[in-house]
């Protein structure tokens, strides 16, 4: 769409593009949402249009464009089991990566995202030769993704061309909300749209972003951030086949219940702790290849745990418990899945709570199990810095005192540092926040809502 013409839409939109962006970011979200993509087109980056374009007299305004959105996720259960082909819990949230964008005359993909620095991939050398193999200065950083992203796309049949995004984030990163996850998707997607038809599904862009983190950035993830980004709304996820995950959508609309999904930012540096999250994955699958198999969902609990005397002498305690950690959180998912599925059916009041109380029930049997035996709460590298342990403990401790609701907290994502996650009663939700920023600093409570939307082009009504 002409550029003059969407800001005309999005600066004075119809009813159905308010209902669109409230389906996006929540009962008054709509309105900084439209502020938010408008702004993307205003201040689109000369450096993003066609070399030697004339950009000046605003002629952005007289470019198409198009928007995106790829949203963050949280993790409802499920925590560390995908990279061993278990089961997750996960949504998209309104969290998310807004993007516009417009093509090329060139094979460079330039990505401007506020704050950050811009980043410009060539996909073909000073000879006009594909440049798509994985570049080891490239490592852990977004131009590694990028090239993956399209490196793999050109892979299975789809060209791609140069084309340019500004972007702005609201998925912190270090959040344990998959801000990486977020922009894999966003360009898988923006990818499909512009070349490849719209085609692919969700699962097929997940793993497309996944295999850019694996093999380009150098981040042995497994796929559930992938998919629940690229997703929308709530799922359970089977990674039983890898290739053909099963996903199954899920009402987990607790709002109905004056309940909060909140998450807490304790604080602390994820820059450090990629061989805390690379030991999780390899020490479990060398659990699993001590009784035979790739992975531990190729073995059951009764084979490990007769043969533990045998495995803590291989490899040691902490493998030991982090297999055990799997088969009790991969069993937790499908319990949680089925008192969300009760929670949705209930009619009375008194089955709803009935309901709301076993699935809080386990994600706190979830957190316990994520501290206690797989060990994620904080790395034993620096114990001094334990944000995440305090920050479950302490609301514990408020649950405790200020209500005779239930309440649930657990690690949320990957762990180490950053995030935990919480549902508290709205009755109580602004004193939670105040006991919070008190302790980790202003605004450190961030309350989540999970969207129907998730890694797509948004058309403009």
């Amino acid at each position: 769409m002409n550029g003059k013409e969407l800001l005309q839409k999005l600066e004075n939109p119809s009813g159905a593009s308010a209902a669109l962006f409230e389906k996006l970011y929540g009962t008054g979200g709509a309105e900084a949402g439209l502020k938010r993509f408008a702004a993307l087109v205003r201040n689109f980056p000369a450096e993003g249009l066609e070399p030697r374009r004339d950009v000046s007299g605003g002629a952005v305004r007289d470019r198409d464009f198009r928007l995106f959105t790829a949203a963050g996720r949280t993790e409802l259960g499920g925590n560390h089991t995908d990279h061993n082909r278990g089961k997750v819990l996960a949504a998209s949230i309104q969290l998310d990566q807004a993007a516009v964008l417009t093509l090329r005359g060139d094979n460079r993909i330039f990505f401007r995202s506020t704050g950050y620095p811009d980043v410009c991939v060539d996909l073909v050398d000073s000879s006009g030769v594909p440049d798509l193999a994985p570049r080891e200065n490239e490592k852990g950083t977004t131009e590694a993704l990028i090239r993956g992203i399209a490196a793999e796309f050109i892979s299975r049949g789809t060209g791609v061309r140069g084309f340019a995004v500004n972007a702005d984030s609201t998925v912190f990163p270090g959040s344990g909300l998959s801000s990486s996850a977020a922009v894999e998707v966003l360009f898988g997607r923006i990818m499909d749209n512009l070349f490849g038809g719209g085609k692919r599904s969700a699962v097929e862009i997940a793993q497309i972003g996944q295999k850019a983190e694996n093999v380009y950035f150098g981040k042995p993830c497994g796929l559930m951030d992938q998919i629940a980004c690229a997703s929308g709304g709530a799922a359970a996820i089977d990674f039983g086949d890898a290739e053909r995950p099963l996903v199954k959508q899920v009402d987990a609309d607790l709002a109905s219940a004056a309940y909060a999904l909140c998450v807490v930012n304790s604080g602390g540096s994820h820059a450090d702790l990629t061989p805390d999250y690379a030991a999780i994955p390899e020490e479990m699958k060398a659990a699993a290849a001590f009784f035979g198999g790739s992975v531990l969902r190729e073995i059951d609990k009764k084979t490990v745990e007769a043969g533990a005397a045998d495995l803590r002498k291989a490899l040691g305690d902490r493998a030991l418990l982090r297999a055990l950690h799997f088969f009790d959180e991969n069993d937790r998912v499908d319990a949680m899945l089925a008192a969300l599925e009760q929670f949705a059916r209930a009619k009375s009041p008194a089955s709803k709570q009935t309901a709301l109380a076993a699935y809080l029930k386990l994600v706190n049997e979830s957190g316990d199990s994520s501290w206690e035996l797989l060990q994620n709460v904080y790395s034993v590298c620096n114990v001094k810095e334990q944000g995440p342990a305090l920050a479950l403990t302490l609301t514990r401790n408020f649950l405790k005192r200020e209500t005779k609701l239930p309440g649930a907290c657990r690690i949320h994502g990957g762990g180490f540092a950053g995030t935990i996650q919480a549902y508290i009663p709205l009755s109580v939700l602004d004193a939670y926040r105040k006991t919070m920023d008190g302790i980790f600093g202003p605004h450190s409570v961030t309350t989540l809502n999970i969207r129907p939307v998730g890694a797509e082009e948004l058309l403009i009504p």
